[in-house]
């Protein structure tokens, strides 16, 4: 008899033998057959004693563990020493606040209700019933009617400046050399919102044309964009630049700002090249930040010019004794008006190379040193003028124009004086600068604010 073979029938095991004798393998198959899935069993080698257990309980052990905490303790201490948090202080208020309403008629008082230092705002700063102040690094919301602070946010940094824009508010903080570390408060709550690191001048202002923010400077200045303060536009000496031979004329010194909607104009002092000042007129938003888009730029014939207006359509440049307007697309004259402005008044740059002025729904008034003078919304022809301490501010549908102890009252159209209101300003002789908040009239002498109701 021949060896069996292996044959597999309707899945069942068999052994077939050669004499066709069949014989059921069931038994033998559960012997024999390895199941596949069954974990594989190692072998275990036994190399002899192992010794005893190792353990973290030693006192090495305990002073190693000790070492690295005290490592880490030290590395986190020295991160918050040096980090800008460590150095900030939020305090925070209410979220809603209760809007004033508007004055309807004037007042025949007014008498001063609360004060505060406020040595970073240049004119007053005020938003949805909040008045803000800056002083000594430190930016507060305060009550309008009564100047308790409804919230305070602070850094160890000099303020450069406060301002608003787009409904927050505006805190340019100096950090080395320059105003570069930008933060966005909520004039309600003084909640921190956007923030960015810029290149600011230490003397700059912040002008708010609608869509976009201009930090101005006398060689280099540049403008945020609304949505996320991305920076749109880069002008003047660059610190790094990237594409050489972009910027339209370097080596310029800028004398000073103004803007609206979707403009931008600067007085250009490029005396390397030309022989009087110049106005240019820029787009604040051009397809690459560092490559400028001029929409006009001309000589204006005179030096010691300042630019005072900019509309869609024209701009307005103060010389000694007239006003010159130029067509904002082509740089073309338009007319020329004689003012009362004298070269005295004119020399050197006005502070933060802004021109104080002020705009209502009727005119762009226009402090010169000495008087306001009215020009037209759509020409920017001078209208009337009056001798003033400051351009102004709006109350009851009046102007209020700031004089000698005292609230000018002049008819908007006309400029005829229709009353006074007295105030006390106890011995303060310089300039003024003044706002309204509902029925409540504020006025920037100097450092100080002063609230009058």
């Amino acid at each position: 008899m021949g060896q069996p073979e292996q044959a597999e029938s309707n899945g069942q095991v068999v052994l077939e033998s050669s004499d066709d004798q069949q014989t059921p393998a069931t038994d033998q198959a559960a012997v024999d057959t390895e199941d596949v899935l069954a974990e594989p069993v190692s072998e275990v080698q036994d190399d002899g004693p192992t010794g005893p257990v190792r353990t973290w309980r030693t006192r090495g052990d305990y002073i190693g563990l000790a070492l690295v905490v005290v490592a880490v303790l030290v590395a986190s201490a020295l991160v918050w020493a040096f980090s800008d948090a460590r150095n900030t202080v939020s305090q925070t208020g209410p979220s809603q606040i209760t809007p004033l309403l508007p004055a309807t008629a004037l007042p025949p008082t007014l008498a001063e209700v609360w004060r505060a230092p406020s040595s970073a705002t240049q004119t007053p700063v005020s938003l949805d019933s909040v008045v803000v102040t800056g002083h000594d690094g430190e930016v507060a919301g305060r009550d309008a009617l009564t100047g308790d602070v409804r919230w305070r946010y602070s850094r160890d940094w000099p303020l450069c400046t406060v301002s608003t824009a787009w409904g927050k508010v505006f805190a340019l903080y100096r950090k080395d050399t320059n105003c570069s570390e930008l933060t966005t408060l909520d004039p309600a709550s003084g909640k921190r919102g956007p923030q960015r690191n810029g290149d600011a001048a230490l003397d700059t202002r912040l002008l708010n044309e609608g869509s976009h923010v201009v930090t101005t400077g006398e060689t280099y200045f540049e403008v945020y964009r609304r949505d996320d303060l991305v920076r749109s536009l880069e002008y003047g000496t660059l610190r790094a630049i990237v594409n050489a031979d972009k910027q339209p004329r370097p080596g310029c010194r800028y004398g000073s700002f103004a803007v609206a909607g979707s403009k931008l104009a600067v007085i250009e002092r490029c005396y390397h090249q030309d022989p009087s000042d110049r106005i240019t007129v820029l787009k604040p938003n051009p397809e690459k930040s560092d490559e400028p888009q001029v929409i006009s730029s001309v000589t204006v014939g005179d030096k010691g010019a300042r630019v005072v207006a900019v509309t869609g359509n024209r701009v307005a440049v103060a010389v000694p004794g007239k006003l010159i307007v130029f067509d904002t697309e082509t740089g073309g004259m338009i007319a020329e008006y004689p003012v009362e402005v004298s070269a005295d008044e004119l020399r050197g740059d006005p502070p933060g190379r802004v021109v104080p002025t002020m705009t209502s729904t009727a005119n762009i008034y226009w402090f010169t040193g000495s008087r306001t003078i009215a020009l037209s919304l759509v020409d920017l022809n001078p209208l009337w003028s009056t001798p003033s301490q400051g351009p102004g501010t709006t109350l009851a549908g009046r102007v209020l124009i700031p004089v000698e102890d005292a609230l000018k009252v002049v008819d908007q159209v006309g400029g005829q004086e229709v009353g006074r209101i007295p105030v006390n300003r106890e011995g303060y002789d310089g300039p003024v600068q003044l706002a309204t908040e509902g029925p409540v009239v504020l006025e920037q002498r100097g450092d100080t604010l002063v609230a009058l109701r």
